[in-house]
This record gives C-alpha cells, sequence and structure tokens, in this order.
C-alpha cells in the first residue's frame, strides 16, 4: 500500500496554528474577569482615614525632598540655586536629621488635608457612578476639585504651621520661630497672630489642593482603569505603580505656578495681595517664576505619588482581605 505524501506551495493559505488561537480564546475570559474584579473593587467602602494615612506614610519617605522644594521656592541671597546644593547645605550645616525639620507639621497637614480630599472623593465617586460602570473623566474631575478644595481648607492651619518649619532654620537667627512641633507651632500662631493666621494664604493653597486632587486623583484613575481595560495587567501593583508615576508628573505640571505663589504667601508674617506679590515675582523674575522649583517638585511629587497610591492600594488590598472580599 503506497503512502501519499502532500506538500504545500506559497499558494496554499497558511495553516491555523491551534494552540496558539485557544490560548487567546483562553485570555480573553481571564482578561473579563479581572475587570470584573476591579469594577467590583470600586464599589467597595473603604474607611475613610485610608487617604489621610496612606498620604502619612508617604511623608515619611518623601519629606526630605519637600523640604528642599520650598527652601528652593524662598530661596534669597546667596543660598544654593539646585536641588543638589540645598540638599547638601542642609546636610553640612545641621546634619541628617536636618532634612526632616517640619516633619510632624507634615504629618498633621496629613492627617487633616489628604484624609478629607480622599474620603470625599471616594465616597462621592462611589455614590455618584452606577454599579457596574466607570465614572467618566469629567465626572472625576469635578468630585477631585471639590473635595481637594475642602481639604485645602481643613488643612490649611497644619499647611502653614509645616511650610514655616521647614524654612524656619534658613532664615537668620533673630528671625526664627523655633516652633517645637506641628501643634506647637499652629497653637503659637493662634495666640501671637490671631485665628486670621490660620487661614493664611488658604485662596491659593485651596485653589493649589483643588488643582492637585483634580489632577493627581482623576489622572490616577483614569489612567488606572486604561491599563486595566486595555492590557493583561489588571488590578497589580504593576498597575498601581505606572498609573501613580503618570499622575505625578500631570500633577507636578499643573501645580507648579500655583505651589510658587502659596509657599511665597505663607513663608510671610504679613499681609499682601496675590495680584502684588504675582506683580513683584514677574518683575524680578520673569515667565519662568510659574515653574521655579519645578525639577525638585517632580522629584518630590512624583515617589509622593506614587508611594501614596501604593500605601492606599495595599490598605485596600488588607481591608478586602479582613473582610473576606479578596478575589
Amino acid at each position: 500500500m503506497e503512502s501519499v505524501t502532500t506538500s504545500r506551495t506559497p499558494n496554499d493559505p497558511p495553516v491555523a496554528a491551534p494552540a496558539t488561537s485557544a490560548a487567546a480564546a483562553a485570555a480573553k475570559p481571564k482578561n473579563l474577569e479581572k475587570k470584573k474584579a476591579a469594577l467590583a473593587h470600586e464599589r467597595i467602602s473603604y474607611p475613610f482615614w485610608f487617604g489621610g494615612s496612606a498620604s502619612s506614610f508617604a511623608a515619611c519617605v518623601t519629606h526630605p525632598l519637600d523640604l528642599v522644594k520650598v527652601r528652593l521656592q524662598l530661596r534669597s541671597g546667596d543660598a544654593p540655586k539646585n536641588m543638589s546644593g540645598t540638599f547638601m547645605q542642609i546636610v553640612r550645616n545641621q546634619g541628617p536629621l536636618g532634612l526632616y525639620n517640619g516633619l510632624t507639621a507634615s504629618l498633621l497637614r496629613q492627617m487633616t488635608y489628604s484624609t478629607v480630599r480622599f474620603g470625599v472623593y471616594e465616597e462621592l465617586k462611589r455614590r455618584s457612578t452606577p454599579e457596574g460602570t466607570k465614572p467618566s473623566l469629567p465626572l472625576l474631575i469635578g468630585l477631585s476639585t471639590f473635595s481637594g478644595f475642602l481639604g485645602g481648607i481643613s488643612g490649611n492651619a497644619a499647611d502653614v504651621t509645616n511650610v514655616r518649619m521647614q524654612q524656619d532654620l534658613a532664615l537668620p537667627p533673630a528671625q526664627r520661630r523655633g516652633y517645637k512641633h506641628g501643634l506647637d507651632g499652629m497653637f503659637r500662631m493662634l495666640r501671637e497672630e490671631g485665628v486670621k493666621s490660620w487661614f493664611r494664604g488658604v485662596l491659593p493653597n485651596s485653589t493649589r489642593a483643588a488643582l492637585m486632587n483634580a489632577s493627581q486623583l482623576a489622572s490616577y484613575d483614569t489612567f488606572k482603569s486604561f491599563l486595566i481595560s486595555y492590557t493583561p495587567l489588571g488590578d497589580t501593583t504593576t498597575t498601581h505603580f505606572a498609573s501613580s508615576l503618570l499622575a505625578g508628573f500631570v500633577a507636578t505640571t499643573v501645580c507648579s505656578p500655583v505651589d510658587v505663589i502659596k509657599s511665597r504667601v505663607m513663608s510671610t508674617s504679613h499681609e499682601q495681595g496675590i495680584a502684588h506679590l504675582l506683580r513683584d515675582i514677574y518683575a524680578k523674575e520673569g515667565i519662568t517664576w510659574m515653574f521655579k522649583g519645578w525639577v525638585p517638585a517632580f522629584l518630590r511629587l512624583g515617589p509622593q505619588t506614587i508611594c501614596t497610591f501604593l500605601f492606599l492600594e495595599a490598605h485596600r488590598k488588607g481591608y478586602r482581605k479582613f473582610k473576606g472580599l479578596e478575589d
């Protein structure tokens, strides 16, 4: 019995790869399951304080970068003009612990400002989004702007104290305030300057907080949703890292001009109108004032955003496991 051998010609149609097709078909349900799980996680009502706690952990990591950013924005005279020079000057004059000047005020700020901005945003987002759907970008921007503005007002007193404590040792000895810690600074301001000192710079600070929230939280949720929907990553640490890095870049660029104004206003002890301040800055420094300290701001806000969202997602994952909601 003769065996028949068939040979293929270049014109013959290609043979489908069964294994590849089967793998692709099997991957689709898995990706769909990941998307459904991510949507289900968004519907969970997490504790209100998670955002403040995650931001406080992040502040402990990134405080030295925040300190350098403020010193650069408020530099005068022959102070170093770059990040590395400012960093070395602080270590040389005050030692390594000098990089953590004002940490207590920074933590106090996160416990007020960040608790409100995250808590209000997440609650409003959960209530405003129908089950099984994703919130639209305009909705996210609106909710995050509103919650950020509220957070800026609630954390303003701690923010004023934070800026002053970070700048204190850079001032001449006669001008130093010598706050012992964040609460001491807040109550000394109240006694020595009145309750209005707690709201010094509240408009630029709340505006900056609204911009920060809109550019950070809304962009993080948007990037995270995109990566979960259009990549095989799922709701994983890689997705959280990439989303927070991109959100940090967006937030730094959007907030830089307001951040400079906020630092200038809060560092003074006398009243000065925003319009007058803008005229002075523009006359002395030109249009470049808007992005003064952008690099150290991004080097601080980038890691701070990454750490905040990684800590926040860790809080959420731990909560789901504790409640038996983890997949």
